[in-house]
This record gives C-alpha cells, sequence and structure tokens, in this order.
C-alpha cells in the first residue's frame, strides 16, 4: 500500500491474476536491474584489472627495450633484459589468449578437438612449468600423488592442460606457506576426478556464488576470466567444475571431472 498508494479487493479470478502478472512483471524487472547492477560493477573492475594487467607488461617491455637500444652490449650481458623481454610477451599474449576465448565461449565458436590424453603426463608437464612461479619454495610444497597407471581420455589436450594450469597458478598464487596437494582419481569406473588442494587464503565469501562467471577476482592480480574459460572447457567435455573451502579454515579446493570416455 505504501508503495502503490491503494488497496483493491476482489474476488474476481481474472483481476487478481492480472494484478498478480503485473506485480510479477515488475518483480523481475526489479532484479533484472540488480543483477545489471552487480555485471555493470564487475565489467568496470575487469576493466581497471585489465588495464592494468595490460600497462604493466607493455611498460616493461619498452623499458627494457629502450635499455637495450641505449646499450646495446651492457643490456645484454647474463640475457637478464631478454628473459624480462621474454616473459613480460608471454604474460601479453596469455591476456589477449584468455579475451579471445571468452569472446569464442560467448559467440559459440569456442572448439574442442579431442584425443587420445595421459593426464597423469598433463599434470606433470603443468607442475614442471610453474614450479617456478612458486615465490617462496622454501614454504610452499607441490605433492602429486601419481596413480600407478597412466589414466586416459579422449579430450583436447590443450584444453585440459589450460584448465589445470589455471588451477594449480591459482593455488600457488594464494598459498604463502603449507602444501599443495593433487589427486587423480578414477569415479564409479566411468569418469575422473582431478582435485587441487592448497592452504592459502582460501575462497572469499563475497565472489563464492559468482566464482566461476567473468570477472570474478578479489585478487591484485589477474583478470578473472581463468576460472570462467576453465568452466567452459570442462563442460565442452561434459565434464563438471567446482570449488569449496576446505573444513578445516585453511585453504581452498578446485576439482573438476570429465567421463573416461569424454
Amino acid at each position: 500500500m505504501e508503495a502503490v498508494g491503494l488497496a483493491t479487493y476482489s474476488n474476481s479470478k481474472p483481476t487478481v491474476m492480472s494484478y498478480v502478472s503485473i506485480f510479477e512483471g515488475l518483480w523481475r524487472q526489479a532484479e533484472s536491474y540488480e543483477e545489471l547492477k552487480v555485471h555493470e560493477k564487475m565489467q568496470k573492475e575487469f576493466i581497471n584489472i585489465a588495464a592494468h594487467e595490460l600497462r604493466t607488461p607493455a611498460q616493461c617491455i619498452l623499458g627494457y627495450a629502450e635499455l637495450a637500444q641505449e646499450f646495446p652490449l651492457e643490456s645484454l650481458k647474463g640475457g637478464e633484459v631478454l628473459i624480462s623481454i621474454y616473459n613480460n610477451a608471454k604474460r601479453l599474449q596469455r591476456l589477449v589468449e584468455d579475451i579471445l576465448d571468452v569472446t569464442r565461449i560467448e559467440s559459440q565458436t569456442f572448439k574442442i578437438r579431442k584425443e587420445k590424453v595421459n593426464l597423469n603426463e598433463k599434470m606433470r608437464n603443468a607442475i614442471n612449468d610453474l614450479k617456478a612461479q612458486i615465490h617462496n619454495a622454501h614454504k610452499v610444497k607441490i605433492v602429486f600423488l601419481e596413480p600407478k597407471q597412466p589414466i586416459y581420455v579422449n579430450a583436447d589436450k590443450v584444453r585440459i592442460y589450460q584448465v589445470i594450469s589455471n588451477l594449480l597458478n591459482n593455488a600457488i598464487k594464494f598459498t604463502e606457506d603449507g602444501a599443495i596437494s593433487i589427486d587423480i582419481n578414477i569415479k564409479d569406473k566411468h569418469e575422473v576426478v582431478i582435485s587441487i588442494k592448497d592452504t592459502g587464503t582460501g575462497i572469499n565469501p563475497e565472489i563464492m556464488a559468482w566464482l566461476f562467471t567473468k570477472f570474478a577476482t578479489k585478487s591484485d592480480t589477474g583478470t578473472g576470466l581463468g576460472l570462467f574459460i576453465s568452466k567452459a572447457i570442462i563442460e565442452g567435455h561434459s565434464g563438471k567444475i567446482w570449488a569449496e573451502n576446505n573444513p578445516d579454515g585453511k585453504g581452498a579446493t578446485f576439482a573438476f571431472s570429465i567421463p573416461l570416455n569424454a
């Protein structure tokens, strides 16, 4: 009554249903508006993060390139300048590829190319590639409980590696002390489950509901696209991906499953 300014009473079903329809429409409109506001806020945050992520490596590349031009002999000693240029160029490449992947997902042109893949081998490769990113290696250990026998699936080897790399990279980023444990298990003889458990800061409650959507991040680095892309990849393999904070309050566990005959 406070909102409308009047009240009505009727025993006529058509009249009552017309009012129900009107107010349901208003309610849905209000919900859509709230969702739009949340999405707009997340999009603005993403633009700020993406601008920062693009600017930082670009500035590093330009700075080192100018240094190499001005002092070519001195700057090439030890190869540090070239290594920094290469690393920052790779960082830019990853960001551009993530943005292109999101575009493909939304335009429904995202492709999955399946072949026989050894999951044990993919996990070992990802661990070896990412170990160098652990800045406090004396405090954080990666423990891979590798199955005795190789586990094979029909999957896109590049995309599966991308998912493993994304989840492992997140675990490394948010873990300052402790261990990152990786399991590969066959469940009910028809699907394989890969889980990555860390002892880091855990998942912020504010983004738990939005975790696998675009731009969902509480990190000072990253764009919040990795989990969104990972979800699309796993669902493209008829699988599932999920995450939860650990019961002991230390860290989180990210996991995904795909059929053995994916």
